[in-house]
């Protein structure tokens, strides 16, 4: 029997990527973008399933890969009530809720819902879902805030975060269980965790921009500040929350998200556009540094990954700060779907045993 034959899902807001792996090899990847008044025709991100799975199945056509030929199917997780890591299969109650967007809306809903179509297709074969976002390994301690109505929560690049930490546990002939490690995922979001044994026990928020300013992200702020700001009358409640995700951090300090397009201004001579540059580099250094000290400073790497990471410029500024804490491993991108064939591979192989999500 040859190595068990994988389909990866990945449903963005405009866009579907599949792959289709032998093992944890890609044999070809294929990228969907969709029209904008194509996607208007639906009234929310749950109603585009049908439109998407013929989407996927003339891809299939189109590289000669019969759905019958596949073993499992894997999407991306969505939003769901917070589950410890690993890749769960594909039940009912997950699909309820992912149409249901009990949890909120998101395009990674549609993940498991294609995944579970197809699969059922083909003859009713395994279907899962790896590390979404909603992962949630917290310790005790970095539940709590200093404001009682308010409990801190995990929500992270769990996919990219846990991926790349295996990666480096593989380069230093360890088990992922093993290390303790510190994950900088440097995106349009940001977030950055401890990795204990295998669990990331703390993380900023990267879904509502706690943590390092990014891209997109405004960061955490001062209280007071943000208090007054919100009670001001300058901002509805729709507008602030805009500006703490998608309209904060770098864009709205330059006006662009695009870390080459600040890179071409510093090189032309903007002061401005190289202080908030450092600036966003010198907060993820100093998260790095706050993370290494729930490790107790006992760090055995650390890791930095994420499309910034393809920038030598801003990790050299991060690096430097942080070099005297433990060895750095850079992993440039996010390569989402080889995480997710990796999850499914691990549980077709017996590697590890897939979770039943549940209350």
């Amino acid at each position: 029997m040859g190595l068990p034959r994988i389909l990866a899902i990945n449903p963005g807001s405009t866009s579907t990527k599949i792959a289709y792996f032998e093992g944890d090899r890609e044999c070809w990847r294929d990228t969907q973008r969709y029209d904008i008044d194509v996607l208007k025709n639906f009234s929310n991100i749950i109603e585009q399933e049908g439109f998407r799975l013929e989407e996927i199945k003339r891809a299939l056509r189109a590289h000669g890969t019969k759905l019958e030929d596949i073993d499992a199917f894997v999407g991306r997780g969505g939003l769901l009530h917070p589950i410890p890591a690993g890749t769960y299969r594909i039940n009912d109650l997950m699909l309820e809720e992912m149409r249901a967007c009990k949890y909120g809306v998101h395009a990674s809903n549609l993940g498991a819902i294609l995944a579970h179509r197809l699969a059922k297709e083909a003859g009713g074969k395994p279907c899962f879902i790896v590390d979404p976002v909603v992962v949630d390994e917290l310790c005790d301690e970095a539940r709590i805030s200093g404001f009682p109505e308010i409990e801190r929560k995990s929500i992270f690049h769990a996919l990219n975060q846990k991926a790349t930490a295996r990666r480096v546990a593989k380069e230093l002939g360890k088990k992922y269980e093993e290390l303790r490690l510190v994950v900088a995922h440097l995106g349009g979001g940001i977030s950055v965790g401890a990795h204990l044994y295998g669990k990331v026990v703390d993380v900023n928020n990267a879904l509502d921009g706690e943590g390092p300013f990014s891209p997109e992200r405004s960061g955490t702020l001062p209280a007071g500040q943000l208090v007054n700001y919100c009670y001001s009358g300058k901002v509805t409640l729709d507008e602030m929350l805009k500006k703490l995700v998608g309209q904060g951090g770098m864009v709205a300090h330059l006006g662009t998200n695009d870390v080459r397009e600040v890179e071409k201004r510093i090189a032309a001579g903007d002061k401005k556009a190289e202080l908030v540059y450092n600036a966003m580099a010198y907060q993820v250094a100093k998260a790095i540094a706050e993370y290494s000290a729930v490790l107790s400073g006992q760090v055995d790497a650390i890791v930095i990954t994420g499309s910034i990471a393809y920038s030598d410029r801003f990790v050299d500024l991060v690096t430097r700060r942080v070099s005297f804490i433990a060895p750095i491993f850079v992993y440039p991108g996010e390569d989402e779907m080889l995480a997710l064939a990796q999850g499914a591979l691990r549980v077709l192989t017996g590697e590890e045993e897939a979770k039943e999500y549940a209350y």
